[in-house]
């Protein structure tokens, strides 16, 4: 199927020709639906604490936070062109007619474009965008009387003024203070300065990033970095990390063969934030939390979520260490019926470890190394809040095709909505994925695991998108907090809905939670 040229060209992205025919192949036979036998709920598969045991949890967080090395990763490599689309459309459309401003005067839900006109002068970048109309000898407050939208429009998305169309959401202004506005990334270095800080003051932030935006990125950085340790007093170890082109997936045309670009060269895509778990596996972490770009809160609104950062961060310390414990006593070998017995007990209830009927009739040394092999893995604490409507996962128990159960985040996309009985457990489900993780990435012994055996490769998406006016179908690897750790240790625990804001749309910045009080 492929000629010398494809071949060069797949060996140059660091891809062997036998995972393109993998790939290949899924286009042809499709990813099967994930097997969904009950929502996690409170009481099944979702831990919800009382105000006695999050203080506990947040405490034990406290008093043990500096015997780890502690990272926060946050994927920022997305650029925020999405959610900047209405305004795109608007502006190719927008004539100014008499007609069009009297709509937009009448507009005022939330997402609408008269909403965005009418409270501008909200949004964090007002200033900033109105220093940059004054440099060309334009007036903003003048703009906006004169209904002339689209001068506004280019100044914001283009290059003539902030570019923001162009840029990662993580340069973009979301909250305005006192002191000026802050950028989203300024926003997560304020939060790893809470619960991300080692015993020698050092707090260590991960940014993946697309290679056209790191230096404008890392330039931005060092431009607050100063003022950031001064008012904490820590230390920024910031760390940047770009997807590998090892990582794409081939795309093909809607009969499956191979896309070509009009050069006949093949054309491969990113793979997704499934492709992530390279760059989470490249760090060598022991703590890790993983947080979107997007999903943060001005201060005034942090401290629930600094709460139960030091809440699930707790749950993971106390859990890993039992389970170190265990597992240096299931590499002894010398345990009584009556430890083993513990052990299955504390796997099977506090860790959610599916234990087989069979299990009870094995031998003394199959029961140890079954129980080694489901204890000697990455284990995960993912925080959930309650389901308000918003699209995408949310936590589930699943069955593999060995019919062992496991708690897992399910996308939507994976579901079989078209059988009735999935659908009736997808409708029980009470809880959404805020994507608000804490990872323990490192074995009883210390050393990190390599986290790519712990991929399910069977739940990878395939998608319609388009080329040059052309369809083709692009697949995208099992996502980063899906199929990625499919078979990590997961404990689901509930969080309050505020530690859950993320900024889909441009006027999203507009909701209460993102203003100044």
């Amino acid at each position: 199927m492929f000629t010398e040229k494809d071949l060069q060209q797949i060996k140059s992205k660091g891809i062997s020709p036998e995972t393109v025919e993998k790939q290949l192949e899924h286009f042809k036979t499709g990813f099967p639906y994930i097997r969904l036998a009950a929502p996690a709920v409170p009481g099944n598969g979702l831990l919800s604490f009382d105000e006695d045991m999050a203080k506990e949890l947040e405490t034990f967080f406290d008093v043990n936070k500096e015997d780890y090395e502690i990272l926060k990763f946050v994927p920022a490599s997305g650029a925020a062109s999405r959610m900047f689309k209405k305004l795109f459309a608007f502006r190719q459309t927008f004539s100014g007619t008499q007609e069009e401003t009297d709509r937009l005067e009448r507009e005022n839900d939330l997402q609408s474009m008269g909403y965005f006109f009418k409270n501008l002068e909200k949004f964090a970048f007002y200033n900033v965008l109105s220093g940059i109309l004054q440099k060309d000898g334009l007036d903003l407050k003048t703009l906006r009387q004169q209904k002339d939208y689209n001068t506004i429009l280019d100044y914001l998305l283009t290059d003539k003024g902030l570019n923001y169309g162009m840029l990662p959401k993580a340069l973009l202004h979301f909250h305005l203070y006192p002191d000026g506005p802050r950028k989203a990334f300024e926003e997560h270095l304020a939060e790893a300065a809470h619960y991300a800080v080692d015993k020698e003051g050092e707090a260590r932030v991960h940014f993946t990033v697309s290679p056209e935006h790191q230096p404008e990125f890392e330039k931005a950085v060092e431009s607050v970095r100063e003022k950031y340790e001064n008012h904490f007093g820590v230390h920024f170890q910031v760390s940047y990390s770009q997807q590998k082109p090892s990582t794409d997936t081939i795309a093909v045309e809607m009969n499956n063969a191979p896309f070509r670009n009009e050069d006949g060269s093949l054309l491969f895509r990113p793979g997704g934030h499934g492709a992530l778990i390279e760059n989470l596996n490249d760090l060598k972490g022991e703590i890790i939390f993983v947080k979107n770009i997007d999903n943060i809160v001005p201060g005034r609104l942090r401290g629930t979520t600094y709460r139960y950062k030091k809440v699930i961060g707790g749950l993971l310390f106390r859990l890993q260490e039992q389970t170190f414990v265990y597992l240096d006593r299931l590499e002894d070998g010398n345990l009584s019926d009556k430890e083993l017995d513990e052990i299955k007990t504390f796997a099977r209830e506090q860790l959610n470890i599916f234990i087989p009927a069979a299990y009870e009739g094995y031998e003394k040394m199959e029961k140890i190394d079954f129980l080694f092999g489901k204890l000697n893995r990455p284990m995960r604490v993912a925080g959930m809040v309650k389901n308000e409507g918003e699209p995408g996962g949310g936590p589930f128990w699943v069955v593999n095709e060995e019919d062992e159960l496991s708690l897992q985040i399910v996308e939507s996309s994976q579901m079989n909505l078209k059988d009735a009985e999935q659908q009736k457990i997808v409708s029980g489900a009470t809880h959404f994925n805020p994507v608000d993780l804490v990872c323990g990435v490192r074995d009883y012994q210390g050393n990190p695991f390599d986290l790519r055996d712990f991929v399910d490769p069977q739940t990878g998406f395939i998608s319609v998108k388009s080329k040059d006016g052309r369809e083709l179908k692009a697949q995208e690897l099992p996502g980063l907090w899906n199929g990625a750790m499919a078979d990590w240790i997961t404990l689901f625990v509930e969080t309050p809905l505020i530690t859950f804001n993320p900024v889909k749309t441009i006027n999203d910045l507009l909701r209460p939670q993102h203003q100044p009080e």
